[in-house]
């Protein structure tokens, strides 16, 4: 039996990863044993870690596991969340009492992101926008998946440090006379409508609506028939629009992509990102050539006044899949 083993877990609405590790040489985490699951074939957190922890190979260890971490798309409060998308509820003291786990952290998965970033390489980043960083000063990431997370990255000497943040939940604030409809035409489904109800997967889904009901036209057969086969049709949209086989398709993702430069710019303000931004989550690394046309920075710099200041400052796009679970596991090695 290996020694020292820490457990790491990045809980989303679509899908929920597991690692275990050990610590390297280096002081690094090393994942010996990785696992991603469908979050929404599971009723709650239990009987998805319970899944991961019966797999032959982690069964034998699960007495070497010193600390464990979980990262969860929700807010955090005294070590306890209600999954947004998900309405799950995952309590840290809970999950230790029932698995006979060590030393377990919750974590917002923004939080957990933004750790990650520290240990990702240079070459897992896409450049949107060069300039040169404050390394003094605060950094912010964003991400649209499922939901829109946003994190705060602060340093303490050499170490990061994570300000969690609901920020996706904040009211959408359009730009333009279109994004004045969009919001309009949410508004009568949902009263109420937050950047993320704009900026996700599913907001990719009610922007692609909102265009076929206002006259923009009517997708393809073949679109049609790809949304229906397609376990998610934002991913048969993305996908035509990415590749120009659909002109309603394009039209959604010109919209969605004005509404994240715009959103990740407000967030850039919001902190005076000198540090830079990172763009994250799941739909990002997806359409990143698009991301890199001018489209996203244009909305992003477009705030008149301060044009300039955002102009200066370094906007990335993070294209490691698991930077939350990077940020987990790293958050349990502290914590042994």
């Amino acid at each position: 039996m290996i020694q020292n083993l820490i457990l790491g877990a990045d809980i989303g609405g679509t899908h929920a990863t597991f690692a275990l590790a050990d610590e390297a040489a280096d002081g690094q985490p090393r994942i010996l044993i990785q696992r991603e699951y469908p979050s929404r074939e599971f009723q709650n957190f239990a009987p998805i870690l319970q899944r991961f922890l019966e797999l032959p190979e982690v069964a034998p260890q699960r007495g070497a596991i010193t600390a464990s971490c979980i990262a969860v798309a929700g807010p955090v409060k005294d070590g306890a969340s209600v999954l947004t998308n998900l309405g799950w509820q995952v309590e840290a003291a809970a999950v230790a009492e029932q698995f006979a786990l060590k030393r377990v952290s919750l974590i917002n998965d923004f939080h957990a992101a933004g750790l990650g970033v520290g240990e990702l390489q240079a070459g897992d980043f896409v450049e949107l926008q060069a300039a040169e960083a404050d390394p003094e000063a605060v950094a912010v990431i964003v991400g649209a998946g499922t939901g829109l997370g946003v994190g705060i990255i602060t340093r303490d000497g050499d170490r990061l440090r994570v300000l969690s943040s609901e920020a996706g939940h904040g009211d959408f604030a359009p730009t333009d006379e279109l994004q004045d409809r969009l919001l309009v035409h949410l508004r009568r489904n949902y009263g109420r409508v937050s950047w993320e109800r704009v900026i996700s997967g599913p907001g990719l889904m009610r922007i692609f609506a909102f265009l076929q009901d206002s006259g923009f036209g009517a997708p393809s057969r073949q679109l049609v028939a790809a949304m229906k086969k397609a376990g998610d049709p934002a991913a048969a949209i993305t996908e035509y629009g990415m590749g120009k086989l659909d002109p309603l398709a394009v039209r959604a993702l010109d919209l969605f992509i004005a509404a994240y430069g715009a959103f990740a710019g407000n967030m850039a303000l919001n902190s005076l990102a000198r540090a830079g931004v990172y763009v994250a989550g799941g739909i990002a690394p997806r359409i990143v050539s698009r991301l890199k046309d001018g489209h996203f920075m244009r909305a992003f710099t477009g705030k008149g006044a301060f044009t300039p200041l955002l102009s200066g400052i370094p906007v990335k796009v993070v294209m490691e899949p698991k930077v939350g679970l990077r940020g987990a596991l790293r958050v349990a090695v502290l914590s042994k």
